[in-house]
């Protein structure tokens, strides 16, 4: 698909020079296993402070409110390294800038691991996260070498990777902290991260830069970027959507640990890591949307899951007192918030190809911005206006992204 420019004035974006394009190596089934488990442990650190957050404040004293601003800080970072560094990806060797992002993470986990007071595990929380997008440069890569045919299934798969890592990586912290306390998840994850960064140097395949034939600079670098939101109306709305849709999901996240660990529930925070399990069963609508998505259903899956994100929130209501409900309600979320993103995610990989780590930029900005945005007012929420409040707070976002999906068809024929 062309972009608004390009079909105003018959060019290509002028930054971004092409060369003939090179055959790109095989995408097998053992490199996207490998692309999906190194995204999903890369996804992992950012989500193991959510079960932990009654253990944290306890262990290092701090209140509801900031231990709720680790998972913010958690979003916040990730935002701000996908505007910052994914974008390198258009003029870097995209295998060296994965490996390095890598090793970096792992870094950062050891700092967060050895936090001895709040603000600095906020502070390597936010650090970590900002170098975890990794997993931002690992699934443009693989749409970069899946076949047309197939990149809606293939991003679907690693994108599942992401998914599994942030449920996986709950539950493991939850277990971890029963057996060696809180700070043994983030040990164990900086060790497998050094790993899959040596991995990912044996064997992803060397790629051209996707961009310019000459380096950009920097800050054109990310001119370009914030260009791309300007100039592609698609990208615009399919951002925001994306933003609601995933503020309304961290409010959930957030808010579910305290109802959790409070009467009538009163678990530990490995039976809420192993509850968040529930949510591996969005990975099958992801799945799901993506073929769809490969067969021409993309609006389709897009608005079924924005009504269903918003019918979810009814149900999370309902199981404030009811583990039933409430189980139908997290899988129901889960699996219109990961459905959604996958429709979204194949409307924005068509626009320009050779700027699609740019465009993953904006879009993966926007989105966990909106992210950060309801973690931090969930937190607000929980400590005025309890469980009822946190639902009507997300049910609110949830018809934001539904009510802009609308917008988005109506307004695409004036496009």
């Amino acid at each position: 698909m062309a972009s608004s420019a390009q079909r105003r004035h018959g060019t290509r974006h002028p930054d971004v020079p092409t060369a003939t394009p090179k055959p790109l190596p095989v995408l097998g089934r053992g490199l996207v296993a490998l692309m999906a488990v190194a995204a999903g442990l890369s996804a992992a650190g950012n989500y193991f402070a959510q079960p932990l957050l009654d253990v944290i404040r306890a262990d290092l004293h701090i209140g509801v409110t900031a231990a709720g601003l680790i998972v913010t800080a958690a979003q916040a970072g990730y935002a701000l390294g996908l505007i910052l560094l994914v974008p390198l990806g258009d003029v870097m060797e995209r295998r060296r800038l994965a490996v390095g992002l890598f090793g970096l993470t792992a870094l950062f986990l050891l700092l967060t691991a050895m936090a001895p007071s709040g603000p600095i595990l906020i502070a390597g929380t936010a650090l970590t996260a900002l170098m975890s997008v990794g997993a931002q440069i690992v699934v443009p890569f693989a749409a970069t070498l899946a076949a047309p045919a197939e990149r809606g299934r293939i991003v679907g798969v690693v994108m599942s990777g992401v998914l599994l890592g942030g449920l996986v990586g709950r539950l493991a912290s939850g277990a971890l902290s029963e057996l060696g306390g809180w700070r043994t998840a983030y040990w164990m994850n900086a060790l497998l991260m050094a790993a899959m960064a040596v991995l990912l140097h044996r064997n992803l395949p060397r790629l051209p830069r996707a961009g310019a034939t000459t380096p950009m600079p920097y800050g054109g670098l990310l001119r370009s970027t914030l260009a791309l939101l300007r100039e592609e109306p698609l990208l615009r709305m399919r951002s925001a959507v994306a933003a609601f849709s995933m503020a309304s999901y961290s409010v959930q996240l957030t808010a579910l640990t305290f109802l959790l660990a409070r009467p009538p529930f009163g678990w530990n925070a490995a039976a809420i890591g192993l509850f968040g399990l529930l949510g591996v069963i969005g990975v099958l609508g992801m799945n799901v949307a993506a073929r769809l998505g490969d067969r021409g259903r993309v609006q389709l899956v897009s608005g079924v899951s924005a009504a269903l994100l918003t019918l979810s929130w009814p149900l999370l209501l309902a199981g404030e007192s009811s583990p039933l409900w409430l189980a139908v309600g997290v899988i129901s979320l889960n699996v219109a918030q990961q459905a959604g993103l996958n429709s979204s995610q194949y409307v924005i990989y068509a626009l320009r190809p050779e700027a699609r780590n740019r465009i993953n930029s904006g879009f993966m900005t926007v989105f966990f911005l909106g992210g950060a945005a309801g973690a931090a007012l969930a937190s607000v929420v929980w400590s005025h206006a309890g469980w009822t409040g946190v639902c009507v707070l997300g049910g609110s976002l949830a018809a934001g992204s539904l009510v802009l999906w609308v917008w988005e068809r109506v307004r695409v024929r004036a496009w």
